[in-house]
């Protein structure tokens, strides 16, 4: 297991997205399932930002872990603060079908990109935290 620990602060997923690259880079996945996997790490990390407790709150850390296994790997983006709920957002979120990018809601899709992109998602919140674990599989 690869762990690192950021700021909470977007100006560091960036590095997150780096150290990602390096590792699927060394698993034998394509550079598109690489970049894919980009995108749902950052918006996990977003996420974290956003919703996280602040650093003012005690909660100025986002913890990563890269777990590569034989069959791909799973990464696991862990921030402090109150739990989210993931059900109600895709219960309050619009169909997608139909619409215009320009109508599409500002956040909110996060939770979708990562499902469209990864192979597995799954959100875990307690009252304390949220871990958003994310899970790809290397293409034979």
């Amino acid at each position: 297991m690869i762990r690192l620990q950021i700021p909470s602060h977007a100006d560091y997923i960036d590095i997150v997205r780096v150290c990602l690259y390096g590792i699927a880079s060394k698993l034998s996945f394509s550079y598109e399932d690489i970049e894919d996997m980009k995108v749902a790490v950052s918006e996990a990390c977003t996420n974290a930002v956003l919703h996280g407790r602040s650093a003012e709150e005690g909660g100025s850390l986002i913890d990563i872990s890269f777990e590569p296994s034989e069959a791909g790997i799973t990464i696991i983006v862990r921030n402090d603060g109150p739990p989210f709920e993931h059900h109600e957002s895709r219960t309050d979120a619009p169909p997608l079908q139909g619409i215009e990018i320009s109508e599409l809601p500002v956040g909110g899709l996060g939770i979708y990109l990562m499902e469209a992109l990864m192979d597995e998602v799954l959100v875990q919140s307690s009252e304390n935290s949220t871990e958003v674990i994310l899970t790809k599989y290397v293409s034979e």
